[in-house]
């Protein structure tokens, strides 16, 4: 018997269906119109191919799309000096300036510049210390995501005991706060943790964001147990995930495959971010279902 595919892409298709809807209903009631401002700095190829795919998302959801990309040498005042000028345009939303950044910025100078409400990556500190106390925030697009994966399969997570590998701030730690926050038993576990494996056969759900290639066995998991894999790596067989699919698949109950599984949720709770931001700075009702 082998685990059931847990389908990212046809989950994110359906989320960006209702995203289409509310944002016309947004239009059509109140002449609102969500914005996305996407900010590249530099050429990076995997990050170039992210942007424009953002992009056509935007616009295929009803959105406007704001495309700013700088050559690699800007410096950072100059970076500074458009999320200031993009925080006060009432037409734009959401802001999100694409990782990584030339190494001559600051990254984390940079992504706190953006006004915490226009910050739909979830990734300002502002953000992460109001999701770290249970306060409305704007999450993190992967693990929101992730925990839409996981309630779909599961239900109600309270109860289960769920295992973190990997603790990132862009992932790991706020996928911890996710799950605690939906009364899951949580523990992280990271590339200096003892006895991984063990702590893996305890848990009823594994999410795996550690970018090791197949690095979870098929013999450290739980039989029946739920498998998130958020890895994304390039090798010489192609995209693998963090989790070695073909042993795991035969003992969990369900994972998510590498392409196909997280990936198309990161954008798809991106667009969801962007109108849930806009709802908010507008005084709107919120859209049900896009926020924790």
């Amino acid at each position: 018997m082998s685990a059931d595919l847990i389908d990212g892409k046809a989950f994110a298709a359906a989320l960006r269906g209702r995203i289409a809807t509310a944002v016309a209903a947004m239009k059509a009631d109140h002449s609102v119109t969500p914005g996305l401002a996407v900010v590249l700095v530099g050429e990076d190829p995997a990050s170039s191919v992210y942007v424009r795919s953002k992009g056509k998302a935007t616009v295929e959801v009803g959105m406007e799309s704001f495309e700013h990309r700088l050559p690699p040498e800007t410096s950072q005042d100059d970076l500074l000096a458009l999320v200031a000028r993009l925080n006060g345009d009432a037409k734009v939303n959401g802001i999100l300036v694409q990782l990584p950044l030339p190494k001559h910025m600051d990254e984390a100078a940079v992504i706190n510049a953006i006004a915490p409400e226009k910050d739909v990556d979830g990734f300002t500190v502002l953000n992460a210390g109001r999701l770290a106390t249970g306060q409305k925030a704007m999450v993190p697009c992967t693990p929101l995501g992730c925990l839409m994966l996981l309630r779909d399969r599961l239900g109600s997570l309270a109860g289960k005991d769920a295992l973190v590998i990997g603790r990132s701030n862009i992932v790991g730690k706020p996928m911890a706060q996710l799950l605690l926050a939906d009364s899951a038993t949580v523990t992280v576990a990271h590339s200096r943790t003892e006895d991984l494996p063990d702590l893996c056969r305890r848990a009823d759900i594994v999410v795996a964001a550690v970018g090791r290639a197949r690095f979870v066995q098929g013999d450290w998991i739980k039989p029946g147990a739920t498998v998130i894999d958020v890895g994304i790596n390039r090798t010489e067989d192609g995209l693998v995930g963090d989790v070695d699919f073909e042993s795991v698949r035969q003992v969990a109950g369900a994972i998510t495959p590498v392409p196909g599984g997280v990936g198309p949720m990161t954008i798809a709770c991106l667009l969801a971010n962007t109108l849930t931001a806009t709802a908010r700075v507008n005084g709107l009702p919120e859209p049900e279902g896009l926020t924790p």
